[in-house]
């Protein structure tokens, strides 16, 4: 057996299904011949994006692999990368490389060496009989401790070379979890107790654990209100009574209010990082931090309390440790909360209505979202956001009422990664209707892989909020777009999509958003891609309660 095959049998036995690559490497060939349906994406960062929205769905019990050519290849995907570490997504990239008599020479792209920051581990395989070992230890920095991606180069000296039969042998790595130090947890239930306006924070790190059960038992037992960051987004129903909805760098109504009031802040599963995909938590407060990486602890903001482990074993132990303690639930406490959410929320849709249900043309991008709102099977449905107004427009106003029913990213924020992240969460998820959202500017990034879903047949819904302009950018070169127009921008979307194959509609009127939307769920089901190129307006106001 040569080293090229050894890999790829060492993925099938981890599980692997897909590999997501482009343009050339070794081993694609040979994960083909193990069974391993490759994907061939237009460019290197759509095919690390489709590995993170496949990794996501599955909280990383199945982890997304991507071989990309040595040189450009890897180069290419450099931006891809580095977006799935800031969010946290264990991917694994197993780049060509041209082989160790190369090692050294300066005309040559490393990417061992240039990826250390953006991957938790990245290394060489230098010797055919090392493969095993390394494997080995790309798996267990993927499944134990903090989930990011991980980097593996492969030379082509040693996936040619022969291997011995004894260096054939591989046991799969399985994931490790660990619990709350009791001390920590009894500290954190009594800090709970005896808060008197609590608010729990919930973060990706609860979706990881597949923990959103415990979480709903907490919050229903002590009647604690959640909010989730915008990568916790569907962690906690949104249709539940304790429901706060999501903060990022908008909000609802109700996290605002809430989140300004509370005296307690519990974060379970987030690093707690100022970012766009969180909310602002102002000074004064207790704060608790609940988190599998250490390094996560004391860094923009001060906490009380710390416990460190698996967000599912945490939540356990204090429901555990909270029923043991035999108090009182206070009922009253309980009812008057929901009844404050559910008023809130109340006139949270009322102040936005005029927006939500707008029948003026050009169409208003928040007509759009209401409209998914109302007419997508919730249950049986994953929508994503791109970078920008879109995200700012859809996360507070869409509920999601199911784990991973909708996926929030963006810590970083690069235009047109929801394209790919949605292509790998239908292939997750082969029976879900899959959305993402996506402004016109974005689809110049992506848009030439509508054909990569079209060729292999993934059936995803692509709704473009087409506004001709760069929305926001007038703060940033006000004096480039008086000047020289610089925010504009121009394309017929419908027609680029339907020349690769997509079905696609360009919609002006809102009275046909929700029939568009309706044949667009049943045109996917046929595993043909569907582009909804919906002519808006610019509508800057946003929903920031902060």
């Amino acid at each position: 057996m040569d080293g090229k095959s050894r890999v790829a049998n060492i993925l099938k036995q981890e599980g692997v299904e897909f590999v997501f690559c482009f343009p050339n490497n070794i081993l694609i060939d040979a994960v083909a011949e193990a069974g391993i349906r490759p994907i061939i994406s237009r460019v290197e960062r759509t095919a690390i994006n489709m590995a993170d929205g496949y990794t996501r769905i599955n909280n990383g019990k199945k982890n997304g692999v991507c071989i990309f050519q040595a040189g450009p290849g890897i180069e290419n995907a450099f931006s891809g990368v580095a977006q799935a570490y800031s969010d946290s997504s264990p991917i694994l990239i197993l780049p060509g490389h041209q082989g160790n008599k190369r090692v050294g020479m300066t005309s040559d792209f490393n990417a061992s060496s240039n990826y250390q920051h953006v991957t938790k581990w990245a290394d060489f395989v230098n010797s055919p009989d090392r493969i095993n070992e390394m494997m080995r230890r790309a798996y267990t920095n993927l499944r134990i401790g903090r989930p990011q991606p991980v980097l593996l180069e492969m030379p082509t000296d040693v996936m040619t070379s022969q291997i011995s039969d004894e260096a054939a042998s591989y046991n799969n790595v399985d994931s490790r979890r660990s619990a709350g130090d009791p001390r920590d947890i009894e500290a954190t239930a009594a800090l709970l107790l005896n808060a008197d306006r609590p608010v729990i924070y919930a973060g990706q790190g609860v979706l990881y654990a597949e923990a959103s059960d415990e979480l709903t038992q907490l919050s229903e037992l002590l009647g604690i209100p959640v909010l989730t960051t915008t990568l916790g987004k569907s962690a906690f129903p949104e249709n539940h009574p304790l429901s706060l909805g999501t903060g990022g760098n908008t909000c609802t109504k109700m996290v605002g209010e809430f989140l300004r009031d509370a005296d307690v802040v519990f974060g379970i599963g987030t690093s707690f990082q100022k970012t766009l995909a969180s909310a602002p938590i102002t000074p004064g407060k207790k704060i608790i931090q609940s988190t599998i990486d250490d390094k996560d602890i004391n860094g923009e903001y001060e906490v009380n309390e710390v416990i460190i482990g698996d967000s599912k074993l945490v939540l356990q132990q204090l429901v555990e440790v909270i029923k043991q303690m035999n108090l009182p639930v206070d009922e009253e406490r309980k009812f008057k909360t929901m009844e404050k959410i559910s008023s809130l929320r109340q006139e949270f849709l009322s102040e936005w209505e005029p927006r939500l249900t707008s029948n003026t043309t050009p169409i208003s991008p928040y007509r759009v979202v209401w409209e998914l709102e109302n007419n997508l099977d919730k249950a049986n449905s994953i929508v994503t956001h791109d970078s920008g107004n879109p995200r700012d427009q859809i996360v507070p106003f869409y509920t999601a009422t199911v784990p991973r029913g909708y996926l929030g990213w963006g810590n970083s924020t690069p235009l047109g990664a929801g394209f790919g992240l949605a292509m790998g969460a239908k292939l997750a998820e082969p029976t879900k209707t899959v959305v993402n959202l996506m402004g016109d500017t974005a689809v110049g990034m992506m848009g030439t892989d509508f054909e990569t879903a079209v060729r292999e047949e993934i059936g995803t819904i692509t709704v473009i909020i087409n506004n001709g302009a760069m929305g926001g950018y007038e703060k940033h070169m006000p004096i480039a777009i008086e000047k020289y127009n610089s925010k504009y921008t121009t394309g017929n979307y419908s027609e680029m999509a339907a020349s690769l194959g997509a079905h696609s509609e360009r919609i002006t009127d809102p009275a046909d958003i929700a029939a568009s939307i309706k044949r667009a769920v049943e045109v996917s089901k046929s595993n043909q891609p569907v582009v909804l190129e919906f002519i808006t307006r610019e509508e800057p106001i946003l929903s920031n309660y902060y």
